[in-house]
């Protein structure tokens, strides 16, 4: 069954001894940020802090922390199931694109009945105040690294509007407290939201926005997917957990937020900019300051027991690393109908999904490699990786170690790598300039004549298969 919040999937990780109550005093600043880590880096539990220092509020973090919970946080045993539903209803003859496959799925009988469902009532609005009658500081929000710029509200769930279509959008950007109703807004140029904010501030309009912290895992997960500019989020979330999420218009703004969330901030973006981060990221290293748009909050809604939910990032693996793994498995069938050679894709956490990408495909012509590597730069997000690395049908992306043996052995460096150019994330700071720069593209498949390899191939040193037979089924006699 679909969790309707966050608090029915925290009561399923209790259930199962996956989470774990801390109730001795804890920091906000620095200490939950150095528990979390080194619990999430042994692949540890959930935990949630009932005596925060500070607030009133309980505080959940490293809820989505293993393949376990990704998986229980989609009502799924295994995050391919979801991949292998998406294949179920993607017919062969679907249109090329990834954004016209999106598309055909969410409108298909069995996922368009899924879309939003508006309430009148709902318990993120139990209890609603106004400017004057709150305080941001009142929430457990965390400084999680010791160079940050401050405090950061790290799990949000943004709602904002086109101005054009009046189609909403969930996303995920972080917001620093700059005060108590005031916080940065940290939409990378790429973003949905950014684009509704520009579009808005070009039209000279106010730009509402509201911020739900909370709510079922399906719609916390679908936040950070990468889908297509104008598809609706809330949507994608009904399709993942079969039933449609509850939405309800917020208090003072013209926007549905999810009607389970804990806490709603809701207010406007305007033109004015403030000084944002430095930050601890999911690449290990701080992104720095820059400038970005600032968030006035001009009234917050909240249940009466509200839980703070949160996450920290840094150097992998990390909880955001099971999310990221739950897109890579999702989508993987929705590329794979656009380039069926593909067999396998990985994503690996010290990649920081936007860096690397290892990919399997059964090689059918010369030159097959690169044309995969630039058909990958094509495709959404993944204009962003920069480096791909091919390799052939047969071996498992999913053993970083065998990809690695494939290249040292298999790569002329000559012939086999292609250097492009073009877009970098926002957070990529090895290139020269800011969100451009090089990529390159690794082609470790078997070498053949037509590729310029006259010489003779070797084959991968293998036992027979009865060899293999006999020692297996002799093995205790061998005394192991």
């Amino acid at each position: 069954m679909p969790f309707d919040d966050l608090r029915q999937f925290i009561s399923l990780l209790d259930e199962r001894g996956e989470l774990k109550r801390i109730d001795v005093e804890v920091d906000p600043d620095l200490e939950i940020t150095e528990i979390a880590d080194r619990v999430s880096k042994a692949l540890g539990p959930a935990l949630l802090f009932s005596n925060v220092k500070g607030s009133k509020m309980p505080l959940v973090i490293n809820t989505f922390g293993s393949f376990e919970r990704m998986s229980a946080a989609l009502d799924v045993d295994r995050l391919d199931d979801v991949a292998a539903r998406i294949e179920s209803l993607v017919p062969a003859d679907f249109p090329a694109t990834i954004r016209e496959k999106i598309s055909m799925l969410l409108r298909l009988k069995d996922v368009a009945g899924l879309k939003p469902r508006v309430v009148k009532e709902a318990p993120c609005q139990e209890v609603v105040r106004r400017k004057g009658d709150f305080s941001l500081d009142e929430l457990p929000v965390l400084k999680c690294w010791p160079h940050d710029g401050g405090k950061f509200i790290t799990l949000p769930l943004v709602v904002t509007k086109n101005p054009d279509t009046g189609r909403q959008n969930l996303g995920m950007y972080r917001l620093q407290l700059f005060d108590d109703s005031t916080t940065g807004m940290h939409w990378h140029r790429h973003h949905d939201g950014a684009a509704n904010w520009r579009r808005a501030m070009e039209k000279g309009q106010e730009f509402e926005v509201a911020v739900a912290l909370g709510g079922d895992p399906a719609s916390i997960y679908s936040a950070t997917a990468p889908l297509p500019g104008g598809f609706d989020e809330l949507l994608f979330a009904g399709f993942l957990r079969g039933k449609a999420v509850e939405v309800v218009k917020a208090a003072t703004v013209d926007l549905l937020v999810p009607a389970h969330a804990e806490i709603v901030l809701e207010g406007h973006v305007g033109t004015e900019t403030r000084r944002e981060g430095p930050f601890g990221d999911h690449t290990g290293y701080y992104s720095l300051a820059d400038e970005y748009p600032v968030f006035h909050v001009t009234a917050m809604t909240h249940r009466h027991d509200p839980i703070y939910p949160t996450t920290i990032v840094g150097k992998p693996p990390m909880e955001d690393c099971f999310m990221a793994k739950a897109t890579e498995r999702i989508f993987l069938p929705l590329i794979k109908a656009q380039l069926p050679e593909i067999v396998d894709l990985n994503l690996p956490l010290e990649g920081v999904f936007h860096n690397c990408a290892l990919i399997s495909i059964n090689k059918e012509y010369p030159g097959h490699a690169f044309k995969i590597a630039n058909a990958a730069w094509s495709l959404g997000q993944m204009m962003f990786t920069k480096f791909v690395v091919v390799v052939d049908g047969n071996v498992d992306v999913q053993n970083t170690s065998e990809v690695a043996w494939k290249v040292f052995n298999n790569v002329s460096p000559e012939r086999d790598l292609l250097l492009s150019k073009g877009p970098l994330d926002v957070l990529d700071h090895s290139s020269n300039l800011a969100n451009y720069g090089a990529k390159m593209a690794i082609d470790a498949t078997k070498k053949w004549p037509e590729e310029g390899h006259t010489r003779e191939w070797p084959d991968d040193i293998r036992m027979t298969d009865d060899v293999i037979d006999l020692v297996t089924k002799k093995w205790r006699e061998y005394g192991f």
